[in-house]
């Protein structure tokens, strides 16, 4: 070979290698785009790491040179939570520096969308940020949020939960590539699923008893887990209509049966359960595997006819279909005015809860008993969100995942170590709550002192951590015994879907005129002595015509099939 030919070899050889170098290098930037690209010079600089969470996640100078500036709502009681001890603590310890502006619940719903719409004036994150699963997928497309799953490497607690509980990460998933851009509030405490109980008077039923009002009761039988049937509860809340229960000298303001209509608890849907539907304020529920509406059951009729027929007899005060939750709440205070009533727990409705029993749901006309099985999720999607100017999301994100670890996660949910749980832990080794201070109460102290937002607190937490507030237990205690074993096998809650694009755009262009159009129908029918035969079938034909309950149906059951199959 002459020179000139093994020089042209040569150069086409060093042309080779450079070339495969540079597609080497692009790859390789591919491939540590948000796993690692930045993370060598953070480490040098500022001691960056995020596999030991029990130590700092930056070094002194981490601390001095970076800060981030993450937006959130708060409740009006709370602390700035600049000033809360428990963020404090986790920036002392993690040496992030982390600047809050708080505004109001008001405030930020006014100005989510101003935040999303100006580039210029983004902070780093948003707490508490609300995101539906149409936002997500709309601000993914715009490359305005960070994909937090790119980012899993440095965050050991939440890629460990996210391993452990597909069900979960099966929530978060972005349908449209395949991403997560949110993380999650986790607070598994089975109470959700079910947020009614039914509450009953024991001297107003004893009165009745005594009276020989009601048929096949004694008064040696009224304790928890009273089971009546429709009949004996129509017969008590007659005898509490007519009679000076409270002993005021008036007929006039005893309330039989009371509730708020259409509340996230204490509200009408266990009635239907009196006809073995499994009702909620969407009607929404999954029965052995399928999206079903309650509200093309022909036992949905009846039941509406049935409780119609108690609100036209008095038995069921009107007050309920107009109260707020609050109004509800400060009517049970004093006099005793409710015969008996749903809710979570008496104790916040009444003054005097020992004055009340809690019973087992009752046993309708046709021998049906179950109750509602609500669609509240104990997983909370879209709770923070990283937007794209964010310098460092890699340690943001390895700060944030500390709130996963379950100590610090009580903490964060109900308040910190010195404030709301004693410095020593428990023969167990868990948190346990310290005495509440003269004059405050649980959620006063909790609301101060406490941020909320994204936890994981599960079964681990609860056997191994911290002890539940003993409310809580006691709700637990109480629906185990009057609520969950009414529940048929094969009925669950709607969890948390994610949609397509496509899908997401009939729901909006359908489901909002489908609950509107349910919402008017029931409280007429509830108001004005029950549906017509006539106007039931009208109903189910608008259903499956103009309102378009066949395509919103198909939408939730494809979803829930991708969410069951983890696609």
């Amino acid at each position: 070979m002459n020179k000139s030919k093994k020089y042209l070899v040569l150069l086409m050889i060093a042309v080779l290698v450079i070339s495969l170098a540079a597609c080497g290098g692009d790859k390789k930037e591919e491939d540590n785009k948000g796993s690692g690209a930045a993370a060598g010079s953070l480490t040098e600089t500022y001691g960056f790491q995020w596999t030991d969470t029990t130590k700092p996640i930056l070094n002194e100078k981490g601390a001095t040179d970076i800060s981030f500036t993450v937006y959130s709502s708060k409740n009006a009681s709370a602390l700035d939570y600049n000033d809360m001890k428990i963020l404090n603590d986790l920036g002392a310890q993690t040496n992030v520096r982390v600047n809050w502006e708080n505004v109001s619940e008001s405030v930020y719903a006014q100005q989510k969308n101003l935040i999303f719409g100006n580039a210029d004036k983004r902070p780093d994150a948003i707490y508490h940020a609300g995101m539906s699963a149409g936002e997500i997928i709309k601000y993914a497309k715009r490359k305005v949020l960070v994909p937090i799953s790119d980012y899993l490497d440095y965050m050991p607690n939440f890629k460990k939960l996210l391993s452990e509980r597909p069900d979960i990460k099966n929530q978060l998933v972005n349908t449209e590539d395949g991403k997560i851009y949110s993380l999650p509030r986790i607070e598994e405490m089975g109470l959700l699923q079910n947020p009614n109980l039914l509450f009953l008077n024991i001297a107003w039923t004893k009165a009745a008893i005594d009276a020989g009002a009601v048929e096949g009761l004694s008064a040696d039988q009224l304790t928890d887990g009273l089971q009546l049937t429709s009949a004996q509860m129509e017969q008590l809340l007659v005898y509490f209509r007519d009679n000076d229960m409270n002993g005021n000298g008036k007929t006039d303001d005893e309330r039989p049966l009371s509730f708020v209509y259409n509340n996230w608890q204490g509200n009408q849907c266990d009635l239907y359960g009196m006809f073995g539907l499994n009702d909620n304020l969407e009607h929404r529920v999954i029965v052995n595997g399928k999206v079903t509406y309650t509200i093309q059951d022909e036992r949905f009729k009846e039941a509406t006819n049935f409780i119609a027929r108690w609100v036209d007899m008095g038995l069921i005060d009107k007050v309920s279909f107009e109260q707020s939750q609050d109004n509800f709440l400060a009517n049970g205070k004093g006099l005793e005015t409710y015969g008996a009533f749903y809710w979570w727990e008496s104790e916040t409705v009444v003054s005097n809860a020992q004055n009340y029993i809690v019973c087992k749901p009752m046993v309708g006309p046709n021998g049906d008993q179950t109750v509602c099985v609500s669609n509240n999720p104990e997983i909370g999607t879209g709770e923070v969100i990283l937007f794209s100017k964010c310098k460092y999301p890699e340690v943001l994100l390895a700060y944030f995942d500390r709130y996963y670890d379950p100590t610090v996660s009580a903490q964060i949910n109900y308040g910190p170590i010195g404030i709301v749980y004693e410095e020593t832990l428990d023969e167990r080794g868990m948190l346990v709550q310290k005495p509440l201070p003269a004059g405050v109460t649980s959620d006063e102290l909790r609301l101060q002192n406490a941020p909320l937002g994204i936890i994981n607190l599960g079964e681990y937490a609860w056997n191994n951590v911290v002890n539940m507030e003993p409310r809580a237990r006691l709700r637990l205690e109480r629906l185990q015994l009057c609520a969950k074993p009414f529940v048929p096998a094969g009925v669950i809650p709607c969890p948390n879907l994610q949609f397509t694009l496509e899908e997401l755009n009939t729901l909006s262009n359908y489901e909002t005129n489908l609950n509107d159009y349910i919402r008017t129908n029931m409280i007429t029918w509830l108001m004005k002595g029950g549906v017509s035969d006539a106007d039931w079938n009208a109903f189910q034909s608008n259903l499956n015509g103009r309102v378009n309950l066949t395509g919103i149906q198909k939408v939730y059951q494809a979803a829930y099939d991708r969410f069951v199959n983890g696609k």
